[in-house]
Protein backbone atom coordinates (compact mmCIF):
# COMPACT_ATOMS: atom_id res chain seq x y z
CA UNK A 1 0.00 0.00 0.00
CA UNK A 2 1.49 3.59 -0.92
CA UNK A 3 -0.42 5.77 1.44
CA UNK A 4 -1.18 9.31 -0.76
CA UNK A 5 -3.77 11.90 -1.10
CA UNK A 6 -4.86 12.01 -4.63
CA UNK A 7 -6.05 15.34 -4.40
CA UNK A 8 -2.52 16.55 -4.28
CA UNK A 9 -0.99 17.61 -7.75
CA UNK A 10 2.27 15.41 -6.16
CA UNK A 11 0.64 12.41 -5.81
CA UNK A 12 1.38 10.96 -9.21
CA UNK A 13 5.33 11.54 -7.76
CA UNK A 14 5.05 9.71 -4.64
CA UNK A 15 3.73 6.71 -5.92
CA UNK A 16 6.13 6.38 -8.57
CA UNK A 17 9.21 6.98 -5.80
CA UNK A 18 7.58 4.40 -3.82
CA UNK A 19 7.37 2.22 -7.11
CA UNK A 20 10.99 2.55 -8.23
CA UNK A 21 12.03 2.31 -4.70
CA UNK A 22 11.29 -1.21 -4.72
CA UNK A 23 12.37 -1.87 -8.29
CA UNK A 24 8.76 -2.14 -9.39
CA UNK A 25 7.54 -1.97 -12.61
CA UNK A 26 3.66 -1.21 -14.10
CA UNK A 27 2.00 -3.80 -15.92
CA UNK A 28 -1.35 -2.47 -15.56
CA UNK A 29 -2.97 0.98 -14.50
CA UNK A 30 -6.41 0.52 -13.08
CA UNK A 31 -7.48 4.34 -12.16
CA UNK A 32 -10.58 3.47 -9.82
CA UNK A 33 -10.42 6.43 -7.23
CA UNK A 34 -12.73 9.01 -8.05
CA UNK A 35 -15.89 10.52 -6.30
CA UNK A 36 -19.11 13.12 -6.67
CA UNK A 37 -21.11 15.51 -4.87
CA UNK A 38 -24.44 15.71 -5.01
CA UNK A 39 -26.30 19.15 -5.22
CA UNK A 40 -26.23 22.44 -7.38
CA UNK A 41 -22.88 23.87 -8.46
CA UNK A 42 -23.32 27.49 -7.72
CA UNK A 43 -24.52 26.51 -4.00
CA UNK A 44 -21.63 23.96 -3.15
CA UNK A 45 -18.32 24.62 -1.48
CA UNK A 46 -15.91 25.33 -4.76
CA UNK A 47 -12.72 24.14 -2.90
CA UNK A 48 -14.40 20.10 -2.46
CA UNK A 49 -15.66 20.39 -6.59
CA UNK A 50 -11.83 21.48 -7.67
CA UNK A 51 -10.99 18.29 -5.68
CA UNK A 52 -13.07 16.20 -8.03
CA UNK A 53 -11.39 17.86 -10.87
CA UNK A 54 -8.09 16.80 -8.94
CA UNK A 55 -8.97 13.68 -8.43
CA UNK A 56 -11.39 12.43 -11.03
CA UNK A 57 -9.09 14.10 -13.78
CA UNK A 58 -5.70 15.39 -12.96
CA UNK A 59 -4.50 12.19 -10.99
CA UNK A 60 -5.85 9.83 -13.62
CA UNK A 61 -4.50 11.50 -16.56
CA UNK A 62 -1.16 11.57 -14.95
CA UNK A 63 -1.27 8.06 -13.47
CA UNK A 64 -2.41 7.01 -17.58
CA UNK A 65 0.08 8.81 -19.27
CA UNK A 66 3.52 8.47 -16.30
CA UNK A 67 4.04 4.88 -17.04
CA UNK A 68 3.27 4.65 -20.44
CA UNK A 69 7.04 3.13 -20.62
CA UNK A 70 6.47 0.57 -18.32
CA UNK A 71 2.80 -0.60 -20.52
CA UNK A 72 4.79 -0.20 -23.67
CA UNK A 73 7.03 -2.38 -22.57
CA UNK A 74 4.85 -5.52 -20.82
CA UNK A 75 2.07 -4.47 -23.41
CA UNK A 76 -0.12 -3.79 -20.42
CA UNK A 77 -2.86 -1.74 -20.38
CA UNK A 78 -5.32 0.73 -18.76
CA UNK A 79 -8.47 0.44 -17.21
CA UNK A 80 -10.29 3.97 -16.29
CA UNK A 81 -13.28 3.94 -14.62
CA UNK A 82 -15.55 6.40 -16.11
CA UNK A 83 -19.37 6.19 -15.89
CA UNK A 84 -22.72 5.94 -17.80
CA UNK A 85 -22.59 9.29 -16.29
CA UNK A 86 -20.10 10.16 -18.87
CA UNK A 87 -22.60 10.31 -21.19
CA UNK A 88 -24.99 12.19 -20.28
CA UNK A 89 -25.45 16.35 -19.13
CA UNK A 90 -25.62 16.31 -15.30
CA UNK A 91 -27.70 18.80 -13.23
CA UNK A 92 -27.28 18.08 -9.64
CA UNK A 93 -24.00 16.19 -10.31
CA UNK A 94 -23.00 18.49 -12.81
CA UNK A 95 -18.82 18.34 -12.11
CA UNK A 96 -19.04 15.36 -11.85
CA UNK A 97 -20.76 14.04 -14.67
CA UNK A 98 -18.56 16.33 -17.11
CA UNK A 99 -15.39 14.71 -15.22
CA UNK A 100 -16.64 11.49 -16.52
CA UNK A 101 -17.19 12.85 -19.62
CA UNK A 102 -13.55 13.21 -20.03
CA UNK A 103 -12.86 9.95 -18.49
CA UNK A 104 -14.65 8.74 -21.48
CA UNK A 105 -13.14 10.37 -24.03
CA UNK A 106 -9.47 10.81 -22.58
CA UNK A 107 -9.49 6.80 -22.67
CA UNK A 108 -10.82 6.69 -26.00
CA UNK A 109 -8.23 8.90 -27.68
CA UNK A 110 -5.34 7.40 -25.56
CA UNK A 111 -6.26 4.12 -26.79
CA UNK A 112 -5.96 5.11 -30.22
CA UNK A 113 -2.82 6.45 -29.73
CA UNK A 114 -1.56 3.15 -27.81
CA UNK A 115 -3.04 0.75 -29.56
CA UNK A 116 -0.09 0.33 -32.16
CA UNK A 117 1.86 -0.02 -29.10
CA UNK A 118 0.29 -3.51 -27.87
CA UNK A 119 -1.43 -1.63 -24.99
CA UNK A 120 -5.06 -2.07 -24.09
CA UNK A 121 -6.99 1.14 -22.48
CA UNK A 122 -10.29 0.09 -21.43
CA UNK A 123 -13.58 2.76 -20.38
CA UNK A 124 -15.83 1.26 -17.26
CA UNK A 125 -18.68 2.81 -17.49
CA UNK A 126 -20.87 1.20 -14.39
CA UNK A 127 -24.22 2.82 -13.50
CA UNK A 128 -25.35 2.82 -9.73
CA UNK A 129 -23.09 0.41 -7.57
CA UNK A 130 -23.88 -0.33 -3.47
CA UNK A 131 -20.65 1.44 -2.16
CA UNK A 132 -19.49 4.28 -0.17
CA UNK A 133 -20.04 6.40 -3.47
CA UNK A 134 -23.62 7.34 -2.90
CA UNK A 135 -22.68 8.20 1.47
CA UNK A 136 -19.89 10.34 0.28
CA UNK A 137 -21.88 12.15 -2.64
CA UNK A 138 -24.22 12.74 -0.05
CA UNK A 139 -27.36 11.02 -1.45
CA UNK A 140 -29.38 8.09 -0.71
CA UNK A 141 -29.91 5.45 -3.48
CA UNK A 142 -33.68 5.69 -5.87
CA UNK A 143 -35.56 3.50 -7.86
CA UNK A 144 -32.82 3.83 -10.13
CA UNK A 145 -30.01 2.51 -8.35
CA UNK A 146 -32.39 -0.60 -7.85
CA UNK A 147 -33.26 -1.69 -11.06
CA UNK A 148 -29.90 -0.34 -12.77
CA UNK A 149 -27.02 -1.28 -10.32
CA UNK A 150 -24.68 -4.36 -10.47
CA UNK A 151 -23.01 -5.62 -7.46
CA UNK A 152 -19.29 -4.17 -6.61
CA UNK A 153 -18.15 -8.14 -7.33
CA UNK A 154 -19.56 -8.74 -10.72
CA UNK A 155 -18.84 -4.86 -12.33
CA UNK A 156 -15.03 -5.78 -10.70
CA UNK A 157 -15.57 -9.25 -12.80
CA UNK A 158 -16.66 -7.79 -16.03
CA UNK A 159 -14.07 -4.78 -15.88
CA UNK A 160 -11.43 -7.44 -15.82
CA UNK A 161 -12.64 -9.61 -18.74
CA UNK A 162 -13.04 -6.14 -20.78
CA UNK A 163 -9.41 -5.49 -20.29
CA UNK A 164 -8.11 -8.57 -20.60
CA UNK A 165 -10.01 -9.33 -24.39
CA UNK A 166 -9.34 -5.26 -25.10
CA UNK A 167 -12.72 -4.30 -24.85
CA UNK A 168 -13.27 0.00 -25.73
CA UNK A 169 -16.03 0.24 -22.93
CA UNK A 170 -17.43 -1.91 -20.77
CA UNK A 171 -21.23 -1.31 -19.46
CA UNK A 172 -22.12 -3.77 -16.91
CA UNK A 173 -25.77 -4.50 -16.78
CA UNK A 174 -28.64 -5.09 -19.34
CA UNK A 175 -30.02 -1.51 -18.44
CA UNK A 176 -26.71 0.27 -18.32
CA UNK A 177 -25.51 -1.47 -21.76
CA UNK A 178 -29.20 0.41 -23.58
CA UNK A 179 -28.41 3.59 -22.13
CA UNK A 180 -25.97 4.93 -25.16
CA UNK A 181 -28.58 3.47 -27.72
CA UNK A 182 -31.41 5.44 -26.33
CA UNK A 183 -28.93 8.74 -26.38
CA UNK A 184 -28.95 8.30 -30.28
CA UNK A 185 -32.92 8.54 -30.13
CA UNK A 186 -33.32 11.99 -28.26
CA UNK A 187 -31.97 15.71 -29.07
CA UNK A 188 -29.73 16.13 -26.17
CA UNK A 189 -31.78 19.42 -25.11
CA UNK A 190 -34.55 16.75 -24.01
CA UNK A 191 -32.20 14.66 -22.39
CA UNK A 192 -30.80 17.67 -20.85
CA UNK A 193 -34.56 18.47 -19.60
CA UNK A 194 -35.21 14.61 -18.27
CA UNK A 195 -32.08 14.54 -16.13
CA UNK A 196 -32.70 17.93 -14.44
CA UNK A 197 -36.15 16.88 -13.04
CA UNK A 198 -34.95 13.61 -12.33
CA UNK A 199 -31.97 14.46 -10.59
CA UNK A 200 -33.16 17.83 -9.25
CA UNK A 201 -36.26 16.46 -7.25
CA UNK A 202 -33.72 14.34 -4.89
CA UNK A 203 -32.95 17.42 -3.57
Amino acid sequence: MIPCDLRQPDAGDTIAEALASQGVEVEYVVNNAGFGLFGCAIEMDRAEQLDIIAVNIRTLTDLSLRFSDHLIRHRGGILNVGSIAGFLPGPGMAVYYASKAYVLSFSEGLRGELAHRGVRVTTLCPGPVPTEFQVRAGFEPGFDSAILNVSATDVAKLAYRGLMTNKRVVLPGLGIKIVPFLLRLFPRGFILAAVSRFQLRKS
